[in-house]
């Protein structure tokens, strides 16, 4: 695993420390967390992805565009219908390094 190190004087300006939190934030919801697992699988639509959480479609669709307005899922239209997926294997390894934190407990 990479470790990163900063000194004091190197810390991350005002801007980009808001930001790191900003996207710690979408993590911290437990609905946004089982998306993500889902899309660990495959890609799904909405439709799909309400059925296999047991959720409104309603309620998917609101956390779908929060996952996507923070670039951890990605869209693509096949006719009438979008699918969505992870937007990159840092969403994998963010999750990943979670889990790995919390079972060492």
């Amino acid at each position: 695993m990479e470790h990163y190190s900063c000194k004091f004087e190197e810390l991350p300006n005002e801007e980009e420390m808001y930001d790191l939190a900003e996207l710690f934030k979408v993590f911290g919801d437990s609905t946004r967390i089982k998306i993500l697992f889902a899309l660990f699988a495959d890609e799904f639509c909405v439709n799909d992805l309400a059925e296999k959480l047991q959720m409104t479609q309603s309620a998917v669709s609101h956390q779908l565009k929060i996952l996507k307005v923070n670039k951890l899922i990605k869209s693509r239209r096949d006719g009438k219908q979008m699918y969505y997926s992870l937007a990159d294997e840092h969403v994998r390894t963010i999750i990943a390094m979670g889990r790995e934190h919390i079972e060492e407990g």
